[in-house]
């Protein structure tokens, strides 16, 4: 009988990249008896997510969670560092249980895109490493180029900012103009972080990508014939059950949605970071009510920067503070404002017909889950790339404004018109019937994937087969 295998688990900071390793996680555990899984939670400096955290990181079947103790970092490179600081504390954490009798033997480390630098720790254990990427095939090929672009080539990819330069990527089929390109990938500062951290990519023994084979062929194709890690196409990864939510919250906005006609609904959230300034608010408000569509709207507000913490987006306390006078007035039955939104919950809804997103990358596989079509109005990170990728390289939703980016501070961003968001609205819930088709046939795909002889089903089998492989060679 085969050994039991255990595998390290260290997810990047931030509650997005820890959920959605976690739920890998519980794939693998419950795909395959033999193996078990320690995550280390890695906290970002002087922030407290450990509410939304908390449901993520209960016990679970072969889970053993461990959570990192608060570390400050230099805020230039806080990521490096905070992740460099917690080497000596993994190393005598998995030391220790590899001590123990009847230990399962370590097969492998498991890292965040951002943790390249445990692949040390790993290789001090004479185990593999392996990465997982919580964007997409895509995103991660055009990382890659502009690696190549700039160590080959000598032609960093930020000197395209601001220029009207397309570029050709290998994991794209169509050119990518300039302005569609992640805003890290133009931040000079960004880029010699991320270069590092992508060159690291290619000493791993394989990169697990949260995407499917049917929604990105042609960037998993490019992959197969580059010299690249292996990938696994293993998405989508989709926590779909437990959400941090006040309960009595979440039932009176279903509650809401089950008065209202099928489709019938546009849903605007903007992610955990995703607020907007009073006169863009104002804007969005103008454009909801011009529409004429019934709307669910997520408005949070940014909080003025607190010196040396990470500050995330809150509920407003009083919302006429920020809409136009009496926009809830003349919008009652037509539309709901809200702040927090329990977003699985509300795309699962028959009455959600369309999506305002901010593009991040769970955002977008939730709504191709549940069938349901975007306006894209991406604001930080990857997300303009994500939006290029939905609208022209895939033609599964419709734009806003493809180009817009804002810093969390709200400044420096400009001002999406009303008419803009109307537009896209409108294009979105009553026009583009082809795009809504291919939403949903996207949606049935993206089950089928994770079914038994699915395409990701296949390639977490192929994982395991490799992470067992492991024992046999560093465990004789």
């Amino acid at each position: 009988m085969q050994k039991a295998a255990e595998l390290v688990f260290i997810p990047s900071p931030g509650v997005g990249h820890l959920v959605s390793m976690v739920e890998i996680a519980k794939l693998l555990v419950h795909r395959d008896q033999r193996l078990s899984i320690t995550v280390f939670k890695v906290n970002l400096p002087n922030s407290d997510n450990s509410k939304m955290a908390l449901t993520y990181t209960r016990s679970l079947d072969r889970i053993k969670f461990i959570n990192l103790p608060n570390q400050s970092s230099d805020p230039k490179t806080f990521i490096t560092s905070l992740i460099e600081s917690h080497k000596p504390h993994i190393k005598e954490v998995v030391t220790h249980s590899m001590s123990l009798p009847d230990s399962p033997k370590l097969a492998g480390f498991v890292l965040g895109m951002f943790c390249t630098s445990m692949i040390d720790v790993a290789n001090d254990f004479g185990v593999p490493s392996y990465i997982y990427f919580t964007s997409g095939a895509s995103s991660l090929g055009l990382n890659f180029h502009a690696q190549f672009l700039n160590d080959e080539l000598h032609k960093p990819i930020s000197d395209f900012k601001d220029s009207d330069t397309e570029l050709v990527v290998p994991s794209l089929a169509k050119p990518i103009h300039a302005k569609f390109l992640p805003s890290p990938l133009l931040n000079i500062d960004w880029t010699v972080y991320l270069y590092e951290q992508t060159r690291r990519f290619k000493t791993v023994k394989g990169i697990l990508v949260n995407t499917f084979t049917e929604l990105e062929s042609y960037a998993v194709n490019a992959a197969a014939l580059s010299d690249i890690p292996t990938l696994y196409p293993v998405g989508p990864i989709l926590n779909l059950d437990g959400d941090t939510y006040d309960t009595s919250k979440k039932a009176e906005i279903l509650e809401w949605l089950d008065d209202q006609p099928e489709s019938s609904v546009v849903f605007l959230c903007f992610g955990s970071m995703g607020s907007f300034g009073e006169d863009q608010v104002k804007k969005i408000a103008c454009a909801l009510e011009q529409s004429g569509h019934r709307f669910l709207w997520s408005l949070r507000q940014s909080l003025p920067k607190d010196k040396g913490k990470f500050v995330l987006p809150t509920d407003y306390e009083n919302l006429t503070d920020v809409l136009p006078e009496g926009f809830l007035d003349r919008t009652v039955g037509m539309g709901k404002v809200i702040g927090w939104a329990p977003q699985v919950a509300v795309l699962g809804h028959p009455a959600i017909g369309g999506f305002v997103s901010h593009c991040g990358w769970n955002s977008t596989l939730e709504s191709l889950w549940f069938g349901v079509p975007i306006a894209t109005w991406p604001m930080y990170a990857e997300q303009q790339f994500n939006a290029f990728q939905l609208v022209r390289e895939l033609g599964l939703a419709v734009e806003i404004k493809m180009d817009y980016r804002k810093d969390f501070t709200n400044e420096n961003a400009v001002i999406v018109t009303s008419e803009e968001i109307e537009r896209g609205i409108r294009c979105l819930m009553e026009y583009d019937t082809d795009i809504r088709k291919r939403v949903k046939e996207l949606s049935v795909m993206s089950r089928k994937t994770l079914m038994d002889g699915g395409s990701s089903f296949s390639s977490l089998g192929r994982f395991i087969s490799d992470v067992m492989d492991n024992i046999s060679e560093t465990n004789p």
